[in-house]
């Protein structure tokens, strides 16, 4: 699993962390932890500690790591909940979680490659600009014109 950083406390580790600090350590809002178990995108239960209030640990900071990872990449939300109850039903269907993996590759690689086309032409429009402002000739850059009147 990925490592989240920096490492709890041994003292802190068995308490847990509060919503506030998982959200600092995370990077996502509290709003967002919370919507996350709503939506049923964790594996587990978050612990509560005797007043209910929500306590995180280390499996549960990876775990929201790994959500927030898939869906900057564009993985809808039902997909990462497929994902979720996949592994909380545990061993046995690990084919189906690598499927599910390997459809996502699939469409980032693609969104990947169509980002490259679009920022060689954000390059290409770069480099007419420095070479016209170097030739002093930006005039010749197209700038749309009010059509001319007709006769």
């Amino acid at each position: 699993m990925l490592e989240v950083k920096p490492p709890m406390a041994p003292e802190r580790a068995e308490a847990g962390l509060t919503i506030a600090e998982a959200a600092r350590r995370t990077g996502v809002s509290v709003h967002t932890l919370r919507y996350y178990e709503r939506a049923g995108l964790v594996v587990s239960p978050v612990g509560r500690n005797h007043a209910g209030r929500r306590r995180y640990h280390r499996l549960d900071l990876e775990w929201i790591t790994v959500c927030t990872r898939l869906r900057a990449t564009g993985m809808p939300i039902r997909t990462i909940r497929r994902y979720a109850e996949l592994v909380s039903a545990g061993y046995g269907n690990e084919q189906d979680r690598l499927a599910l993996l390997e459809a996502h590759r699939t469409e980032v690689i693609a969104k990947l490659a169509e980002l490259q086309e679009n920022l060689q032409l954000i390059d290409h429009k770069i480099d007419v600009y420095r070479g016209r402002l170097a030739a002093g000739d930006a005039d010749r850059l197209w700038a749309p014109r009010p059509p001319a009147e007709m006769p």
